[in-house]
């Protein structure tokens, strides 16, 4: 609980310092004009929702290697989360387009790659909703969440390795020059803005995670009673 409320508060104050640094302390791109504040949202949620598919498939292998409860409750509660990410994802990212570029879809490689990680959380929460109870649907659901972890890096490399209407990768181990992405105040609140959005999803899955191991408790209850 200490931990929980200590994400909570950490959470709330860095989101206050990343509202104030778009909105009054970074300067305004010279070429995409105010449309590009929404960058400072759209580039965290993308990470999350390519971390949070990662959560699953490791939270569903060590599941099926040890047979824990923990860790599927882990991969389910990042699951859900991981298809909010996804789809604000989207979202953010045809509103930038329509601002930016006149258009709100186009079969991009990275916009492409990213509508099938969407697919994939879907697809492993159906699975787990009208599987079977037991292992065979979990054996099958992780198999989903498996192909979600082999598409993450595809999405991030997808502007290095097909022409795409994205900008060039801007953070991470392949990111290009600083100046790509403008001043150091630009530079700045995108990593601010990134850890805060980290630290506040760790906040949500750590209480989704809370709230999942209750309702597993209570399905074993209901089981028990069912049998008798």
């Amino acid at each position: 609980m200490l931990i929980r409320n200590g994400l909570l508060i950490a959470s709330a104050a860095l989101m206050l310092a990343t509202l104030f640094m778009v909105f009054l302390w970074v300067p305004t791109e010279v070429n995409l004009g105010v449309s590009q504040r929404i960058f400072y949202f759209h580039v965290p949620l993308g990470w999350l929702g390519m971390i949070s598919i990662v959560v699953v498939a490791v939270g569903s292998i060590v599941h099926l290697i040890t047979g824990s409860e923990w860790w599927d409750n882990l991969a389910y509660s990042a699951a859900e989360l991981g298809v909010v990410f996804a789809s604000l994802i989207l979202v953010t990212g045809v509103i930038w387009a329509r601002g930016d570029l006149g258009w709100w879809w186009t079969w991009d490689a990275k916009l492409t790659t990213t509508l099938v990680l969407w697919f994939i959380y879907v697809g492993y929460l159906m699975v787990r909703a009208y599987s079977p109870k037991g292992s065979q649907g979990t054996r099958v659901a992780s198999v989903v969440a498996l192909f979600g972890a082999i598409d993450a890096p595809i999405i991030y490399m997808a502007t290095v390795w097909w022409s795409s209407a994205h900008p060039e990768l801007n953070i991470g181990p392949v990111a290009s020059d600083r100046d790509a992405i403008g001043s150091t105040k630009i530079y700045m609140t995108l990593l601010v803005s990134v850890l805060t959005f980290t630290v506040f999803y760790a906040y949500l899955l750590m209480e989704r995670f809370a709230l999942r191991r209750s309702e597993s408790a209570l399905d074993r209850l209901h089981q028990a009673f069912s049998i008798q």
